[in-house]
């Protein structure tokens, strides 16, 4: 199951990136290729529902008709290869405390609006999934160094007395970031 998710979860962020790059190439100014008159960053006009005026006569056979200007093509998107012992995905990963206790496991990354990642939502608590919460610890109280293969858990920088003490998160309500050095910055959405 936890391999069903972690296949979702980089099959979601191949597809963002994918649309970045679309996104990008659109925004780069180039006219759509329907309208060639548009000027760049210039939404085209609605289609008209009234009938078109008749067309002008011909143009002399001298005169070739203008060609459309070439269409730039689209930057190529960057890729970065990241060996397979360098990095591991974090969702449904065990979490352990530095006593070796079980802390649960994470079950989502919260980022801000800059996509920068803030804190890892957590499934505490409970036996199999009866009497679990789930709470957020900053992202900065997780330590990956111990990660080696996909049995190994991440470990956590709060006692398990602290993460029982946290509120429990809930979406679209204000999140409380548990953390371990007490030195937590503002998070603004």
């Amino acid at each position: 199951m936890r391999a069903k998710h972690l296949v979702a979860s980089f099959a979601i962020v191949i597809s963002a990136l994918v649309m970045a790059a679309v996104r990008a190439a659109d925004e780069s100014g180039a006219p759509p290729a329907d309208n060639p008159s548009a000027t760049p960053n210039q939404p085209s006009a609605a289609p008209s529902t009234t009938p078109a005026p008749p067309a002008p006569p011909a143009a002399p056979k001298e005169a070739a008709p203008k060609e459309p200007a070439p269409k730039e093509p689209a930057q190529a998107a960057s890729v970065t290869i990241i060996g397979a012992g360098d990095a591991h995905g974090v969702l449904g990963r065990d979490v352990r405390s530095a006593a070796n206790e079980d802390m649960g496991h994470v079950v989502d990354v919260i980022v801000d609006r800059e996509g920068l990642v803030r804190a890892a939502v957590i499934d505490f608590g409970g036996f199999l999934g009866v009497g679990s919460r789930k709470i957020v610890v900053d992202w900065k109280a997780l330590r990956f160094g111990a990660i080696a293969d996909k049995r190994d858990s991440i470990s956590l920088e709060l006692t398990k007395d602290q993460v029982k003490a946290a509120p429990e998160y809930k979406e679209d309500t204000p999140i409380v970031v548990l953390g371990a050095s007490g030195i937590l910055q503002p998070f603004t959405p």
